[in-house]
């Protein structure tokens, strides 16, 4: 029961009428307000405070009006509760999903199929398991529950709950209960990798009998689940276009830079799912001369890579007409845009053989020791990486480590960018020899 006011509304009104003509009579506004709240016996604090808010109301003094105040205190108590009911709506979606339920309204896409209910005992369980939460402030309690669910098409009156709460348990749910334990005994025992075959047939060898659908039933409503091994994704899919020659035939040598480029790509797995990653390397120099980062496996991930490479090769004042670019039969490097942007650097296209990761070797070696040195090393990754943002900037800084300060065996100790600087000085240092008149 609240407390009662200590004054009342009559007297506040009043009180705030004759202090509001007594300030525009005498002019002197805390004198007024003293004099009046001395002869009503009201506090002077408290009458300063409804004159104020009568001339807010009025529109003389500059402030929130009743109203207005009123009005956002509604308005917050209504978003407090679409907030506690959108609560619901959410945690009740995922607890149905997982005991194999689903609302009504999402069972059936039309009214002409039959509907599945969802099971009574489902909805109990959730209540019972929710009933306590806090949110914004206050429990949901079990009115406010079936309210919400009762919107949704999920009939439950709270008379029913509190009914089935007190309600012998059936020879059912104690069997049930009786067995979840041993579920439970078995999966945990077993490194929790075993599915309902694995669990149903170790529970009968123990002498424990149960149907293989009770197992499955009961470890469904649990949320256990066997392994399930993750599937690597597929970042070669052969084109079905005709593919050019394959002009290198595993012979990874190349007599001068810009000679022979190699490209390809590969997965990283991340927290927010995979990010693929495309590479274009100078098999003179070992350089990494263009990559790109992405989430998808779209033509834009090679070509970006390539427009990277060519880029830097014209930046740096060399020349990329003639040279052999080496790649798998992937449908990215036989995308018609990658192929015209090859006709128009005047690059030729190499293509290995289908299904053949040797023709494409020293790409796959190095996408071997990119993730063996970066991805997979717990110095860089940590615990592992969080999303392509993440996997991006450590791509950069990698390739720029790799092309600049990792010495490499095949090129005398030598960094990549010293090797071709040594090319570069040895081409200046021959003497020049004019062509003869023929």
């Amino acid at each position: 029961m609240p407390a009662p006011k200590k004054y009342s509304d009559e007297l506040r009104e009043r009180a705030t009428r004759m202090a509001l003509d007594a300030i525009a009579a005498e002019g002197q506004r805390m004198v007024a307000i003293r004099r009046v709240a001395g002869q009503l016996d009201v506090h002077p604090e408290a009458l300063r405070t409804w004159v104020k808010r009568a001339e807010i109301d009025a529109g003389t003094a500059p402030g929130r009006t009743s109203d207005d105040a009123a009005r956002i205190a509604e308005l917050e108590r209504e978003v407090r509760e679409l907030r506690r009911a959108n609560e619901i709506l959410k945690t009740a979606s995922a607890f149905f999903r997982r005991r194999g339920a689903r609302p009504q309204n999402q069972v059936t896409p039309d009214d002409s199929a039959p509907r599945r209910e969802v099971p009574l005992a489902v909805v109990i369980d959730y209540i019972d398991d929710h009933r306590e939460r806090v949110v914004e402030g206050k429990k949901l309690g079990v009115e406010s529950i079936c309210a919400v669910l009762n919107d949704a098409d999920v009939r439950i009156a709270p008379r029913s709950f509190w009914a089935a709460k007190k309600r012998i348990p059936s020879k059912r749910a104690v069997r049930d209960a009786e067995l979840l334990v041993e579920i439970e005994r078995v999966f945990r025992g077993n490194y929790g990798v075993y599915g309902a075959r694995k669990v149903h047939s170790q529970l009968n060898r123990e002498g424990i009998g149960v149907a293989r659908c009770t197992v499955e039933r009961l470890m469904r409503q649990k949320g256990l689940q066997g392994l399930r091994r993750g599937r690597r994704p597929r970042t070669t899919i052969a084109a079905a276009s005709p593919s050019p020659a394959d002009l290198v035939d595993r012979r990874f040598a190349a007599d001068q830079p810009n000679q022979l480029w190699v490209a390809d790509i590969t997965y990283i797995r991340t927290f927010s799912g995979w990010v693929y990653a495309a590479f274009v390397i100078d098999v003179f120099s070992r350089m990494v001369v263009g990559w790109q980062v992405s989430t998808s496996l779209h033509t834009n991930l090679a070509l970006d890579a390539l427009e990277m490479g060519i880029w830097a090769r014209k930046r740096a004042g060399q020349d990329v007409t003639g040279l052999v670019h080496h790649s798998d039969r992937g449908v990215q490097y036989r995308a018609i845009r990658y192929t015209e942007r090859l006709a128009e650097a005047a690059v030729v296209a190499s293509v290995g053989s289908r299904g053949d990761s040797y023709d494409n070797a020293m790409a796959e070696a190095f996408n071997s020791l990119f993730k063996g040195e970066l991805i997979h090393n717990p110095v860089a990754c940590g615990r592992g990486w969080q999303s392509v943002r993440d996997v991006e900037i450590a791509v950069a800084e990698y390739v720029d480590w790799y092309n600049h300060r990792r010495v490499h065996g095949e090129l005398g100790q030598r960094t990549p960018a010293q090797a071709e600087a040594s090319h570069q000085a040895s081409r200046y240092d021959q003497p020049f020899e004019p062509a003869r008149a023929r």
